[in-house]
């Protein structure tokens, strides 16, 4: 099985940069899960720099330990993983970058590996769901986000990081019916923002609406959203208050700390995970690595409800 180094015999600071020291290799065989980056970020309407993301997040991660205390379980007892580099993408040109997301990713979903994606910015995630779409049908969507991304378009486009979920919908990718979308706040250009998205058939449940239900009620909901599809999460830092997180694209204030945003991919245990991906990260914005650190816990999370999934299906 593939595992990270070792940092009690080797410290952190040698060798190369892999997420959470894991072996830098591109192999499908022997591997539940597969860390990767998509470093594309010309679809951006604000802040870019996007591209630079993965390899803060690497940087910050060798840090990382294999034993989760708050899910009571070591990620390496039950699953095998690798940083598998970075898919190819095509710099100014989103097509051919999502077509080449798509090639990368079919090896991997065709052995059933759950991939764990590092961007760039949030439009990556509409080739992301293409690749899932193609070996699962339409999947569940849980997004947690400060922004709904469902604008028809911006500037006249239709893809940039403002539209991906509404392409995804338009082409039939999404289960819409059992999608959810988490945290949306901040000033809009009017409700339809916030609307436009519930036409389209996500339960949108703002950050204010959040804070009134209470962590355990959307964590509820969510998994009474989803039920038992399949089942892709997309998480862009901005969501996390830009205290927390202030390397990012369009921070909006009001946001949840960094550990309610960990707290709510804890909370995902039990739905049938198929992949996720993380976007937004950018560390000329950064701070003493502060969204790094959080980027990466996320991730982490993340991988560590892949294990316990694995720890169920063994038991």
């Amino acid at each position: 099985m593939y595992q990270p180094k070792d940092s009690s015999r080797s410290p952190r600071y040698v060798g190369p940069r892999t997420f959470m020291r894991l072996e830098n290799i591109r192999t499908t065989d022997d591997v539940d899960f597969i860390v990767a980056g998509v470093p594309f970020d010309t679809a951006a309407s604000n802040r870019t720099g996007q591209r630079y993301g993965p390899q803060h997040i690497r940087d910050f991660s060798v840090l990382l330990r294999p034993y989760n205390p708050d899910q009571d379980i070591n990620i390496f007892n039950y699953c095998s993983g690798v940083d598998y580099g970075d898919i190819d993408i095509i710099p100014g040109n989103i097509h051919r970058t999502y077509d080449n997301i798509v090639e990368q990713l079919d090896e991997i979903l065709e052995k059933s590996i759950t991939p764990v994606l590092m961007g760039g910015d949030h439009s990556i995630t509409l080739g992301h769901l293409r690749a899932f779409a193609k070996h699962y049908g339409p999947v569940a969507l849980v997004h947690f986000d400060s922004h709904g991304d469902a604008w028809d378009d911006y500037f006249g486009e239709k893809y940039m990081h403002g539209t991906p979920f509404r392409r995804a919908v338009e082409e039939g990718l999404l289960d819409v019916d059992h999608s959810i979308q988490i945290g949306m706040r901040g000033p809009l250009y009017g409700p339809e923002d916030i609307q436009g998205a519930r036409d389209l058939g996500f339960q949108v449940i703002p950050m204010r609406e959040a804070r009134q239900l209470g962590y355990d009620e959307v964590i509820k909901q969510i998994h009474q959203r989803v039920g038992d599809r399949p089942v892709f999460v997309t998480y862009d830092i901005d969501f996390l208050d830009p205290a927390y997180a202030p390397g990012t694209g369009t921070p909006e204030a009001g946001g949840p700390t960094s550990y309610e945003g960990l707290e709510f991919v804890r909370g995902l245990d039990g739905i049938n995970l198929v992949g996720f991906d993380l976007v937004e990260v950018l560390p000329a914005y950064d701070s003493g690595e502060i969204t790094a650190i959080a980027a990466s816990s996320v991730m982490f999370e993340m991988i560590s409800l892949i294990a316990m999934k694995k720890r169920r299906e063994q038991d």
